[in-house]
Parts: C-alpha cells; structure tokens; sequence
C-alpha cells in the first residue's frame, strides 16, 4: 500500500504563499484521483484540490484561482501551490486519494496557519 508523507506547511501572514508537498512511498499514478484535504479546528475535513491521471484538476469554490494542484510522477510527489493566503485557510493539510471513500491511511498532515 502507498504511504503519503506531507510537508511544507508553516505560518505565514495573509496574502502570502505556501507550497505544500506530499511524498508517496510508491507510484502515485497508481492511486490517481488523488487530493489535498484540510480540517480546521471544529470543522469536518474536506477536500479542497484534486488531480486526475489525465491532468484535469477541481478545486473547491473556496480556493479556486488560488491553489493549483499537480503532480510529478517520476519525483513520486504531489504539490499544493497556495498563493493570496487567507486567515481562514488555516487548517491541517493532508494529501490522499479521492474521492475520501477511497483515502488510504491518513498522515500526520502538515499545518498551515495564516496570521491577519
């Protein structure tokens, strides 16, 4: 089974710009659709991003023009291009198949906090 290891999170302020990794243990063509999911403190965890084996991406309605997902097999990694940052997209970010009925194990995440 692919594991997934995310990184890049940090603080950051508003209207700056983060780029989130996600290191897969084996191809992550073979696991494609796969995502960037974020949970914030007392909400559900949700998807924001994700990536099909042909290239074609959706994003939520909260961050599209934003974010930018995508994924370079031969490094085995997935990335989350954030820019313009907001306050409200602190949360914990963790990367996995998608749709969720499909997620493998969960990571640890990687926290992204966005200061005003």
């Amino acid at each position: 089974q692919v594991q997934l290891v995310e990184s890049g999170g940090g603080l950051v302020q508003a209207g700056g710009s983060l780029r989130l990794s996600c290191s897969a243990s084996g191809s992550i063509f073979s696991i494609y659709p796969i995502g960037w999911y974020r949970q914030a403190p007392g909400k559900e965890r949700e998807l924001v991003a994700s990536i099909f084996s042909g290239g074609t991406t959706n994003y939520a309605n909260s961050v599209k023009g934003r974010f930018t997902i995508s994924g370079d097999n031969a490094k085995k990694t997935m990335y989350l291009q954030m820019d313009s940052l907001k306050p409200e997209d602190t949360a914990v970010y963790y990367c996995n198949r998608a749709p969720r009925a499909r997620a493998l194990a969960w990571g640890q995440g990687t926290q992204v906090t966005v200061s005003s």
